[in-house]
C-alpha cells in the first residue's frame, strides 16, 4: 500500500485544523477528480508503521481536532487494511479527536461490516459527479454524495447524515 502526501496542518478537508493523509491508488477516475494525481497504486510512498507513527507525532498539536483520510481511494481493497489501522491507532491514541473520510464506494451498498468504519467518525461517501457539483456543498462536491456520521448509522443501522 502506498500514499501520496500528507498534511500537517489542512484547514480543508474537515472541521477545524486536522492532519490529513491522502491514500494512493483509485478505480474510480472520476470527471474532474481533484486529485488526478493519486490514481496511481504504484505512485506516491511506501505506508508503513513509520507512517502511521508520523501522522500520530503530527496529531499531538494541541491545535489539531483530527484527522482525515481521503486520496485516492481509501477504502479500496488494496488500501483499506491500512486505512484501518491508521484509524484504529488514531484513535486509540486521540479518542476525543474525529477521524474523518472521503470514498467514492457507498456506505450501506459497499462497505457495510468493514472494520474500518469502527473507527471512523465522519464518512463523506459516493463517486463525485462533475454533472451534479455543487460548490455551496460543505465537504463534498456533488449533490450525489453524503456526509455520513458513521457511528451513529452503525448504532442505528441506517443512514444518519452528519449535523
Amino acid at each position: 500500500m502506498r500514499y501520496n502526501k500528507i498534511r500537517k496542518m489542512d484547514i480543508s478537508n474537515g472541521p477545524g485544523v486536522r492532519v490529513s493523509i491522502f491514500m494512493q491508488g483509485c478505480t474510480f477516475h472520476c470527471k474532474k477528480c481533484f486529485n488526478p494525481e493519486t490514481h496511481d497504486f504504484n505512485g506516491g510512498k511506501e505506508f508503513s508503521e513509520d507512517t502511521i507513527q508520523r501522522v500520530l507525532e503530527l496529531a499531538e498539536n494541541e491545535n489539531i481536532q483530527g484527522l482525515s483520510i481521503l486520496g485516492g481511494e481509501p477504502m479500496h481493497p488494496k488500501n483499506i487494511e491500512g486505512t484501518t489501522k491508521l484509524a484504529k491507532a488514531f484513535k486509540e491514541k486521540f479518542p476525543n479527536k474525529t477521524v474523518w473520510s472521503w470514498t467514492g464506494f457507498l456506505f450501506d451498498k459497499d462497505l457495510k461490516g468493514k472494520e474500518a468504519l469502527k473507527y471512523v467518525d465522519v464518512l463523506v461517501d459516493g463517486q463525485y459527479l462533475d454533472e451534479l457539483r455543487n460548490p455551496n456543498l460543505k465537504y463534498c462536491g456533488s449533490s450525489n454524495q453524503r456526509v455520513i456520521d458513521v457511528q451513529k448509522s452503525l448504532k442505528e443501522d441506517k443512514i444518519v447524515l452528519w449535523k
